[in-house]
């Protein structure tokens, strides 16, 4: 480690040292993740002006960084499966799953389908309106081997059934370990099967089951204090997380492709703004659910992670907006892999309409529009909330409707900085499902969706 990769360390460990006093002079969970934010796209910006994108001192120095940030992640990640699993559960041996079960599972699918193909409707406006086609992008080396990689990884996409039928969980003790891009919704399935296991063996086998539900309860406080320990961490991760992407972006390729950037973000906020539509819809207040949200949205957006978010989505569902444990859950989770409004419903649509016309296909025509937006929503089950979510959807997309999937490289140097976007509004889609489904149930608890964020910090 030469001299300027050990300042570049201890930069970032005084910084985490400031951190971690602000907790200690009880500065708010919620201002101290927002205080690492900016710190990091401080110091983000000072490591570029510094060293440059691609110098030897910054790529040596951002492994050290990743041990901070994507070590977060991945102890977010290592959490999410326990905490799905016992939580459903949980929700089964507190009766907080009843008779709407099987009502509030339709209502989130609906929700997540119907929201991902007004994505990609959304999607499909902003390109025509910013006049993107995929020919005005000049193609290095990188945006060409990107799109060789694509094609061979097509080769591998399954069809429809198949994808739907990979969510079976054949073997939940590997789909706990994540093994699968549908492993979430394997542990879904089966923790919903151990639960309608315990109601009948609570008709038939009280004492035993007495004993079962101690056992849950149990487990779930202890998944839970891993929970609350693993989140404790968010201020320093995000911190971490932020510097990298500013530090590591390249600002000259956003300038040249900044009409791309500008309009996906024109779509994605557009989306969000939806997302604030339906929740009035609903009968609540849009600005309490921006406030309430923001801590989880924020590091969605830094950590490009919808499984890395699981945990604090799950936690914002039932601490901050009221939704019941069973509900949030499933909402979460499904929010996973199957109706993604960024990743699976903005993305592949823009890049279907910039791609069509280099093949002589006018995207415009009714034919071409219908089958796309059918074809984004139905494609979306299955498609992985982690890094490459989006790059899986935008291949059965383009091999749906037989356009070039090379193509779909041309991005790859303002990708992090876009996909940023997508999987904060991945993670308020599926947030939205949970309230939509909770409303309808007549499950929410609108006395805690309207008090302060405040009175439930999602750390104590």
């Amino acid at each position: 480690m030469n001299f300027l990769v050990l300042f570049n360390v201890a930069l970032l460990l005084s910084i985490i040292a400031f951190l971690y006093y602000l907790k200690t002079k009880n500065v708010k969970f919620s201002n101290r993740v927002f205080i690492g934010l900016g710190l990091g796209i401080v110091l983000g910006v000072g490591l570029q002006f510094a060293y440059g994108v691609g110098s030897e001192a910054l790529n040596e120095t951002m492994p050290w960084y990743n041990i901070i940030g994507t070590g977060y992640v991945k102890l977010l990640q290592m959490i999410a499966m326990p905490l799905v699993f016992i939580s459903i559960l949980a929700a089964f041996t507190k009766v907080t799953v009843g008779k709407n079960f099987g009502k509030a599972a339709a209502i989130i699918l609906f929700v997540l389908i119907s929201t991902t193909a007004v994505a990609a409707g959304l999607g499909i406006v902003t390109t025509v309106a910013f006049d993107l086609d995929a020919t005005q992008i000049i193609q290095g080396e990188e945006e060409i081997a990107r799109g060789e990689s694509m094609v061979e990884r097509s080769a591998d996409v399954a069809t429809l059934p198949d994808q739907i039928l990979t969510m079976f969980p054949a073997n939940p003790f590997a789909d706990l370990t994540g093994s699968r891009a549908t492993s979430t919704i394997g542990v879904v399935i089966f923790a919903a099967f151990l639960g309608f296991s315990y109601l009948t063996l609570r008709r038939k086998e009280e004492e035993t089951a007495t004993n079962v539900k101690k056992g849950v309860d149990a487990l779930y406080g202890l998944i839970m204090g891993v929970v609350r320990i693993v989140l404790q961490l968010t201020p320093y991760g995000v911190l971490a997380l932020m510097t990298r992407t500013v530090a590591m972006s390249d600002f000259g390729a956003i300038m040249d492709l900044g009409k791309f950037v500008i309009a996906s973000y024109v779509a994605l906020i557009a989306m969000f703004l939806l997302h604030l539509v339906i929740v009035s819809l609903t009968g609540l207040n849009p600005v309490t659910y921006v406030k309430k949200t923001a801590e989880v949205l924020l590091f969605a957006f830094t950590s490009r992670s919808s499984a890395g978010s699981l945990p604090l989505n799950i936690q914002t569902q039932t601490k901050r907006l009221g939704i019941p444990d069973g509900i949030a859950n499933f909402a979460g989770s499904f929010g996973l892999s199957i109706g993604q409004n960024g990743c699976a419903g903005v993305y592949p649509a823009m890049l279907a309409v910039m791609i069509a016309p280099t093949v002589g296909i006018n995207p415009l025509s009714p034919s071409f529009l219908v089958s796309l937006i059918l074809i984004v929503a139905i494609s979306s089950f299955g498609v992985a909330g982690v890094g490459g979510g989006a790059t899986f959807a935008a291949i059965i997309v383009l091999s749906a409707m037989d356009l070039p999937i090379a193509l779909a490289g041309v991005l790859i140097s303002v990708e992090p900085l876009i996909d940023m976007g997508r999987t904060a509004l991945n993670v308020s889609g599926s947030m939205v499902s949970g309230i939509v489904s909770s409303r309808a149930t007549n499950e929410l608890d609108t006395k805690i969706y309207n008090e302060s964020a405040e009175n439930a910090p999602l750390v104590q």
